[in-house]
């Protein structure tokens, strides 16, 4: 049995390493992550993250995990930004306003799927013009869903959230953690 990452995310990785889980492969999928015509934003991202863990090859009795994390404003979907441009679209509209930020983790082995969502609410202070240049100019919103990440500079724009930090960050590690568990990985195996 393997555990097979289908994500390029670093934080993932990190995620996961905190809790002791090291991947024995890390091979992300590539689908197309376009939302459906109004789609909702926790549908999307379940079924975003289920595409995910059902486009990765994998032998039988390997244990694939996917997630995918997006930010809704409302019923809108916020993605990762294609330019800085769409980056500071998105930070002025989350700016003075509470927002869900929505993790699903997909995780099979064989023909069996088990997935959830861990939706979080998180307020962003409005940002001022240096604030918003200053990050936009750091890259840090690159990759990321709603153009932030609450790990990096953006952190310090949080005065509040609600939920699973872990989640915002990209991967719900206790979900995480049960789920694996549930699909017979190891996840309390004794070290050596």
């Amino acid at each position: 049995m393997r555990l097979i990452l289908g994500s390029a995310s670093p934080r993932r990785l990190d995620l996961l390493a905190q809790i002791g889980v090291v991947p024995d492969a890390v091979l992300p999928p590539d689908i197309d992550e376009t939302p459906l015509k109004v789609e909702l934003p926790r549908p999307y991202c379940a079924r975003i993250a289920r595409a995910k863990a059902m486009a990765v090859v994998a032998d039988a009795d390997d244990i694939v995990l996917c997630a995918d994390t997006t930010v809704a404003l409302g019923r809108r979907i916020l993605g990762k930004p294609v330019d800085a441009g769409q980056a500071a679209e998105f930070l002025l509209a989350l700016g003075g306003r509470r927002h869900s930020v929505i993790t699903a983790v997909a995780v099979r082995r064989g023909d069996k799927i088990w997935t959830r969502e861990v939706a979080s609410a998180v307020k962003m202070k409005r940002l001022s013009d240096v604030e918003l240049n200053t990050y936009l100019a750091s890259n840090d919103w690159q990759g990321k869903a709603g153009g932030y990440g609450i790990q990096g500079l953006a952190g310090a724009f949080i005065p509040w959230i609600s939920g699973s930090f872990t989640g915002i960050m990209g991967l719900p590690v206790a979900e995480t953690a049960a789920m694996l568990g549930t699909a017979g990985y190891p996840i309390w195996k004794e070290q050596p």
